[in-house]
């Protein structure tokens, strides 16, 4: 809509739509888009007629009417992703395994490096990644962006009153760009790792903030939020102001996005009810993946471990394990129910500079994007894979082992995974009836069945390597 350009209309028009359809009625929040446009955006998520009504602080926007004819979603598009027990799917059904990656600060950098970070993620198994939306400033992240969220610089101060609709254009493009290679945004809302005063904006200009992300963002499907990257880590706000904006968001949310938090050490009470699922980093050196089929019993959501370290060889001890140990928490997360991200910080010298943009030879895939080097990714597709496999497309924690966690479905699809071990054989102990027995190879992404079908008690010979699973399948 056309409406008044003069003042300072962030601050000086408010604006919303009443919309209905289907019996329903919703309140949708508009948004100034700079250029005298204003700009209320829905998410078209029932069939039918809708009819909208606006209401504004503005005459010129006060009362306007309209209707819209809402049609089948075009095929292939699925809809946003929503709980489904202690898993998710989309909003049509389709299974959703948010196997997830880390890029945290791919927006803010050159426009070469953030299309080379979509081709990279266009032949990649990650249909998840988390992203900053203020920029980073931590090791590795010395660049200065071209523009921010707000009007201004570092040099010449910021304007916190009036954002920058041209920088809320381009993520929104990049948003867009990730959903047609049917990618998730986790979109970080806040984050500690700041130069530019973002941080500590004061709990006035955290929730005008807040309000336009929301109402910009929240028409797109293929949207999440993270309150927080490392909630305990801004140390100007607590639990009550976490609380307090987790509200914000949901008021201005009309259409129900999933909403985490993500922390540092202590770990944030995931049994809020605003809480859609479990967003955490790993909370030990060695054991965090393991800790999967605990969580999913102590809050009864979904488990994403969205940080359990980075393949990678910098000297920061979260940033520097294999390929081989970054597959085997995967492998962990997944036989006890849940799911584990990505992220990689190989240091661009071992690379030898291939994998710089422009001038910075700093690029980390966990942070700018750009190239993947690392050997987990591919065994995540793997992984990822065998579980599409399963019936309903998932996995479960099964009774297991005292030395091995078993996963599946259960009566139909069992999953033994060794891990480190590397047993010579083992003798499976099969549930009534007649079943197939495979071994995996999940360094190697091989399977090889056993000739024949089993019951009762069957020895399955391994080949004394780590990193092996056994899967059994009752035959119908």
């Amino acid at each position: 809509f056309a409406g008044p350009a003069h003042g300072n209309p962030f601050v000086d028009v408010e604006l919303d739509a009443v919309f209905r359809r289907g019996g329903e009625e919703i309140r949708v929040g508009g948004f100034y888009d700079g250029d005298g446009v204003y700009v209320v955006r829905a998410l078209a998520d029932t069939t039918g007629t809708w009819t909208f009504e606006t209401r504004s602080t503005a005459r010129s926007l006060d009362g306007l009417t309209g209707t819209v004819e809402v049609i089948a979603a075009r095929e292939g598009s699925h809809g946003p992703v929503r709980v489904d027990g202690l898993h998710f799917q989309h909003a049509d059904g389709t299974r959703h395994r948010p196997v997830g990656t880390t890029a945290y600060a791919w927006i803010h950098q050159p426009e070469e490096l953030q299309q080379k970070t979509l081709a990279t993620l266009a032949e990649a198994p990650f249909v998840k990644l988390r992203m900053c939306v203020f920029p980073k400033s931590y090791l590795y992240n010395a660049n200065e962006p071209a523009d921010f969220p707000f009007i201004g610089t570092l040099e010449g101060g910021f304007d916190h009153t009036r954002f920058d609709p041209a920088h809320f254009r381009r993520l929104e493009q990049r948003i867009a760009d990730l959903a047609a290679l049917g990618i998730q945004a986790d979109l970080i809302l806040f984050h500690a790792y700041d130069r530019w005063g973002f941080a500590d904006l004061g709990p006035a200009v955290d929730e005008r903030y807040l309000r336009y992300v929301v109402r910009r963002l929240s028409g797109f499907a293929n949207v999440w939020w993270s309150m927080a990257n490392e909630y305990d880590l801004l140390w100007s706000k607590d639990l009550d102001d976490w609380e307090r904006l987790a509200a914000v968001v949901g008021e201005e949310d009309a259409f129900g996005h999933l909403n985490s938090i993500h922390n540092c050490r202590p770990v944030y009470d995931y049994a809020k009810p605003w809480i859609t699922h479990v967003s955490i980093q790993r909370v030990d050196v060695y054991r965090t993946a393991e800790n999967t089929d605990q969580w999913r019993e102590e809050w009864g959501k979904p488990v994403v471990i969205d940080e359990c370290a980075y393949e990678g060889d910098i000297d920061q001890g979260w940033g520097n394990i294999t390929g081989e140990e970054m597959t085997r928490r995967f492998w962990e997360g997944a036989v006890r129910g849940g799911y584990v991200g990505h992220g990689e910080t190989y240091y661009p010298p071992a690379l030898g500079g291939a994998a710089s943009v422009g001038d910075d030879d700093e690029v980390l895939w966990w942070s700018k994007g750009g190239a993947l080097h690392g050997s987990s990714p591919a065994r995540i597709g793997f992984l990822e894979l065998l579980q599409s496999q399963a019936p309903g497309g998932v996995w479960d924690p099964l009774p297991s082992d005292w030395d091995v966690p078993w996963g599946g479905v259960a009566g139909r699809v069992k999953v033994a995974y060794f891990g480190f071990n590397r047993p010579r054989f083992r003798n499976v102990i099969l549930d009534e009836g007649e079943w197939r027995v495979e071994v995996i190879d999940t360094w190697g992404m091989s399977v090889e069945e056993l000739p024949g079908t089993y019951h009762g008690q069957v020895r399955v010979d391994l080949p004394g390597r780590q990193f092996m699973a056994i899967r059994v399948t009752r035959e119908e």
